[in-house]
């Protein structure tokens, strides 16, 4: 089944008002009009509402780097999925390994953020990946598989569902898992996605890879036939470097 790959960039914590404007002309110089690709970015919560505006009349899409499932109340500090959708938000990611490592987010937490994201009508990116000791111990597919199980159900809205797979060892360390490691997993993930959702649903639904991805390595990890794009940190804050992940990805479709 055809796929369309999805390329997503997720800022993390960087950017002033002036280096996102910066990047994203350097952005929408870079990527042409009509590439067969979807491409979003994901910046902080500060910058939501002025990049929103930046990207009026392209095809890049806004997302956020996280939510809380609440729709409203006493949660200072907090954003809810409806205040994402005011701001023009179309995707958000949840899960990521450093909300789970760094931050101590759990299965359940997260479970709740995909849930109220999707009835919101927002597009969710689950991340999942594991430890470098939990690869060494052969443990991958079993954590992978935990993290699938306790956060997603089959109630959910999965048409708006992409998975992530991003191995924690690969995230901002200059490693990156081989096309061969990469495809395994996806290969496990859309196994699973299908026993959930069913095989048609499975075989539709898009996985990114994200750990290290450089325009050097992009074309290699997206050539596998379960890589549907991929979740890129580092390289998104460098138009040139995006814009090439973003034409790799396209080479694809």
């Amino acid at each position: 089944m055809a796929r369309r790959p999805f390329v997503a960039g997720n800022w993390k914590m960087n950017g002033t008002l002036t280096d996102a404007r910066e990047l994203m002309a350097g952005l929408r110089n870079a990527v042409e009009p009509g590439m067969p690709v979807d491409v979003a970015v994901c910046t902080p919560f500060t910058l939501l509402y002025p990049m929103g505006k930046e990207l009026d009349g392209t095809d890049i899409k806004l997302g956020a780097q996280n939510c809380y499932f609440e729709k409203k109340g006493a949660f200072t500090g907090e954003i809810s999925p409806g205040m994402l959708s005011a701001a023009n938000c179309t995707y958000v990611i949840i899960g990521h390994s450093e909300r789970r490592y760094v931050l101590g987010e759990t299965g359940d937490l997260l479970r709740a953020k995909v849930k109220s994201c999707l009835e919101e009508g927002l597009s969710v990116i689950y991340c999942v990946g594991e430890l470098l000791d939990e690869r060494d111990a052969g443990k991958t597919t079993d954590v992978v598989g935990r993290q699938l199980a306790e956060s997603l159900s089959d109630d959910l809205d999965h048409a708006r569902l992409t998975i992530a797979y991003e191995p924690v060892w690969a995230i901002g360390t200059g490693r990156t898992a081989t096309p061969d490691q990469a495809q395994e997993v996806h290969a496990f993930i859309r196994e699973r996605m299908g026993g959930l959702f069913g095989a048609d649903a499975g075989a539709a639904m898009r996985i990114q890879y994200g750990g290290s991805v450089k325009p050097g390595n992009a074309a290699e990890l997206m050539a596998c036939p379960d890589v549907d794009g991929a979740l890129v940190g580092g390289a998104s804050l460098v138009a040139e470097d995006f814009a090439g992940i973003i034409r790799a990805a396209a080479a694809t479709a």
